[in-house]
């Protein structure tokens, strides 16, 4: 029996994904929830897992393509029974992002309850359905695999990898890609890895040798993988690079923040001496050994305790229903610069962390973005942001809100400068706090006194008995 696999929605309502990889080829017998691609949502990379067990009859799209959701991506050839958990559900593993810091309920269709790491369950359950399937009231909804007709062997859709003649040549999905990119046959080219396998720099070296099968197509698909200097002249001085995946999500939301949220920013230079003396005290102290502790670490707690003082920086303008909805709890956003581009994950419930706690959920949050394996769910429900731009020696900007929150503050570099320090002039440790706010949600004065309760605790840590 021949079934289909369509694409799910891998994220909030988003209605494409575009194919990555392939983990598996026509031919090859897999396992119930065996990884047999790799797709890039608007949001995040995610891993597929087979909904079936059994032999991969046709590869629908090719990687790199930008596939709708509900379209067929893979068929397979599978037992009577189909190899399908009880009653068509989905498999356990589906829809979840590589070393994704959340877990989901099997359901390939979207996200349900979500449950943080650390146990807790998150504020609202959330659910999403697949514009292409209408699913039964009755029944959870999934993607319902399609029954095809049988492949006739005499005229099949996809030719078949003849395995028992031949093995397929061994690499890794990212070097595949590379290779056809670069019209290179993998059989022609002999491995230098363990084993045999095929890594990057042979791909590049055959090409370096002109021994190319096909000719380089698009600069622009080679133009992440190979460095100018490894590829042949193209005639031309562009290279363009098709608008999709997280740069694609990032511009819509920019323009929709910028031209729908009125900014206003306003900026505070602070004496963060106290603050670093103490950063440096945490690290060689027992209680933190083993954390990594930075400056975002401690203005990033900095900004909850302000929060508990000027809440309605902690808010959201519901345009839909004409209602300001302010959030009795933070999830605070921490933005990203990664591969794939900017993101900004956040962390659930940051108010009720520790600073320990919260030391260690920065730490797995920007580690898992720049790996780009950040899960779906961990990029929205976010209430409040930070940007560091002080990382790039930055000491000021004007920060563009994340959609749906009223506020995003920006940290300047750390400087040693002249400073007035008890009525002289002495060298001190400086930072320029920005912060960026929807004018409609928060006036002047609650902006500014919300800064002020930022710069007062970095200024002297002490303050914060005052606060809480």
């Amino acid at each position: 029996m021949i079934k289909e696999f369509r694409l799910p929605d891998l994220g909030e309502g988003l209605t494409e994904s575009e194919i990555l990889s392939w983990k598996v080829a026509v031919g090859d017998t897999v396992t119930l929830n065996q990884v047999i691609a790799e797709v890039e949502t608007a949001k995040a990379v995610v891993e597929l897992p087979s909904p079936f067990a059994g032999v991969i009859t046709a590869l629908h799209e090719e990687p790199g393509t930008i596939v709708e959701v509900g379209k067929p991506i893979v068929s397979f050839e599978v037992a009577d029974d189909g190899g399908a958990s009880p009653s068509g559900a989905a498999p356990a593993g589906a829809a979840t992002a590589a070393a994704g810091t959340a877990k989901r309920e099997p359901n390939l269709v979207g996200y349900g309850a979500v449950v943080e790491s650390s146990g807790r369950p998150a504020r609202r359950a959330r659910t999403f359905t697949t514009p292409a399937v209408e699913p039964d009231k009755t029944e959870t909804p999934v993607v319902e695999p399609v029954e095809t007709e049988p492949v006739r062997l005499e005229n099949p859709v996809v030719e078949p990898v003849e395995t028992d003649t031949a093995e397929r040549p061994r690499s890794t999905p990212p070097v595949r890609k590379l290779a056809k990119d670069l019209g290179v046959e993998l059989a022609a080219v002999a491995g230098t890895g363990a084993g045999g396998l095929i890594t990057r720099e042979d791909v590049q070296n055959f090409v370096g040798g002109g021994e190319l099968s096909a000719p380089v197509r698009h600069l622009s698909a080679v133009s992440d993988s190979v460095s100018p200097a490894g590829l042949a002249p193209q005639g031309g001085r562009e290279v363009r690079t098709p608008i999709k995946g997280v740069r694609k999500f990032t511009a819509a939301a920019m323009v929709a923040s910028a031209f729908t949220a009125p900014h206003a920013t306003e900026f505070l230079t602070v004496d963060v001496t106290p603050t670093m003396d103490l950063l440096a005290k945490l690290k060689t102290s027992r209680a933190f050994s083993g954390y990594k502790l930075t400056p975002l670490t401690l203005v990033a707690k900095a900004v909850l305790i302000a929060l508990r003082r000027n809440p309605s920086l902690n808010s959201r303008w519901e345009e839909a229903s004409q209602e300001i909805v302010q959030f009795n709890y933070v999830n605070l956003g921490i933005a990203a610069a990664t591969p794939r581009g900017l993101t900004v994950p956040n962390i659930k419930d940051a108010d009720t962390l520790s600073l320990l706690e919260l030391s260690e959920a920065l730490t797995g949050l920007t580690e898992t973005a720049r790996a780009g394996k950040t899960a779906p769910a961990d990029l929205s429900g976010g209430t409040i942001s930070i940007t560091n731009i002080g990382v790039f020696g930055i000491d000021a900007g004007t920060p563009i809100l994340n959609p749906g929150e009223a506020a995003i503050l920006a940290m300047g570099a750390v400087r040693k400068m002249p400073w007035e320090f008890q009525d002289e002039v002495a060298l001190r440790q400086v930072m320029t706090l920005s912060l960026s706010f929807d004018h409609r949600l928060v006036d002047g004065e609650q902006g500014s006194r919300f800064l002020a309760d930022i710069g007062a605790i970095l200024a002297e840590p002490g303050m914060v008995l005052t606060m809480v």
